[in-house]
């Protein structure tokens, strides 16, 4: 078995575009990889071997398309491929062909990507659980919705691949898996083609093994160059420790990693200071759940009404529990969330980005359940950049991380703050 699979996604572009290596080789090697490792963490859902090598032998014989000549990715089985099955993780949707590709398909095809294939989601990207396992320990969630594309990224079968969030569905897995996940500014990456869940909170993020990596493919998706990382942070780094409202359930690992990271990274040159959030934030965990369920009500209302036999148990209760929402308790929850984002030029007055938990621990043991979205859902209502960092490893050697945050539209600063910290904290 070769090792092309284990490069960065940049590594392997600027490879394959000097000629060292062929995008055939690299494919090959994870495709190998995956036979090999994902009987035991099942983290795709589909893979079309032939279609994936006729992919990289058309870009070695036709270089120079873009960003992504020659590099595989996996797309999460919730976005839409004309080419592929997309089930949406629901029986409802088995052998369900699309018509199109989503914007994100077909713009990394456009710069010269490889689709190698569609990576396993939960349930249309809800909390119940589909077959992927953590490829740290398989009787561990790797989180989700997810979850498939942080195992395929952790697990060196492929070097990048989509996600989508809705609550905490890249950053609680990427945590869980220890990659690299990030979660733009609402809107960066387009989210057409996308099974909707909530539609004033769906984001489209990518997972990688490093954050230069997770910006080079946003970067090439969204048109938006200038979040790749060519330079480092100038200057002093402003960090913020904001360990948030919801602080009582951080457990011991994720206390221990956020202690931690604030000394190093004092010691290390940046300006570290505590931060408080403001009061009315305190209610912004209850405001994203009411309006994911009110929304998800509205977004599968087809799938409610004429399938009910063939959701989960786990989403029919959810789905009842947005059936209760009024819309007083849906739009003081709107009103709530636009009154926090006004003010949130305020908690960044002093700091160039937040460090705070990505979950309240390492992966929890069992398959039952993806985990707690506690410590992501502030920040999707927000709308905010967020990255999470593999930074520690609790004591049954499953990986910790931390998430950067920025303020609402400020992605490059907020990827090139979180490179700097993922080095400082190596």
């Amino acid at each position: 078995m070769g090792a092309l699979n284990t490069l960065s996604a940049v590594e392997a572009a600027r490879q394959i575009a000097a000629g060292k290596i062929k995008s055939e080789a690299l494919v090959r090697d994870c495709l190998e990889r995956i036979a090999a490792r994902d009987g035991e963490v099942q983290a795709w859902e589909h893979i079309d071997e032939a279609a994936a090598l006729a992919q990289a032998r058309a870009a070695d014989s036709n270089p120079g398309r873009g960003l992504l000549q020659g590099v595989p990715v996996g797309v999460k089985d919730l976005i839409d491929t004309i080419d592929m099955p997309t089930g949406y993780g629901s029986p409802v949707y088995a052998g369900h062909r699309p018509a199109w590709d989503a914007p994100c398909v077909a713009l990394t095809r456009a710069t010269g990507g490889i689709v190698l294939g569609k990576t396993v989601t939960t349930e249309f990207a809800n909390m119940h659980p589909n077959k992927t396992r953590n490829p740290h320990n398989p009787a561990h969630t790797p989180g989700g919705s997810s979850s498939g594309s942080a195992a395929a990224v952790a697990d060196f079968m492929v070097p990048l691949a989509f996600g989508t969030q809705t609550a905490g569905s890249i950053i609680r897995p990427a945590s869980y898996c220890g990659v690299v996940g990030y979660k733009p500014s609402f809107g960066l990456i387009s989210r057409v083609g996308v099974k909707a869940l909530s539609d004033t909170l769906d984001t489209v993020g990518t997972l990688a093994r490093s954050v230069p990596d997770a910006a080079y493919l946003a970067a090439a998706v969204s048109g938006r160059r200038q979040l790749i990382i060519e330079q480092p942070w100038s200057g002093k780094l402003r960090i913020g420790i904001c360990r948030t409202y919801e602080w009582k359930h951080a457990l011991p690992e994720t206390v221990a990693a956020l202690e931690s990271a604030a000394g190093k990274l004092g010691a290390a040159g940046a300006q570290v200071s505590e931060i408080k959030l403001p009061p009315t934030y305190a209610n912004l965990v209850q405001a994203q759940c009411d309006i994911m369920f009110f929304e998800e009500v509205q977004s599968l209302a087809h799938e409610r009404l004429a399938h009910a036999e063939l959701l989960s148990k786990n989403l029919r209760a959810l789905l009842d529990t947005g059936l209760a929402i009024t819309h007083e308790r849906y739009d003081a929850a709107q009103m709530l969330a636009r009154n926090c984002r006004r003010t949130l030029g305020d908690v960044f007055a002093d700091c160039d980005v937040l460090l705070a938990p990505s979950a309240p621990g390492a992966a929890p043991a069992g398959l039952k359940m993806t985990g707690d979205p506690v410590f992501n859902r502030t920040w999707t209502l927000l709308r905010t950049p967020c990255v999470t960092l593999p930074v520690a490893t609790a004591a049954n050697g499953l990986p910790v991380g931390l998430q950067v945050i920025g303020a609402f539209g400020s992605d490059v600063e907020t990827l090139a703050g979180a490179h700097w910290i993922h080095q400082a904290l190596k």
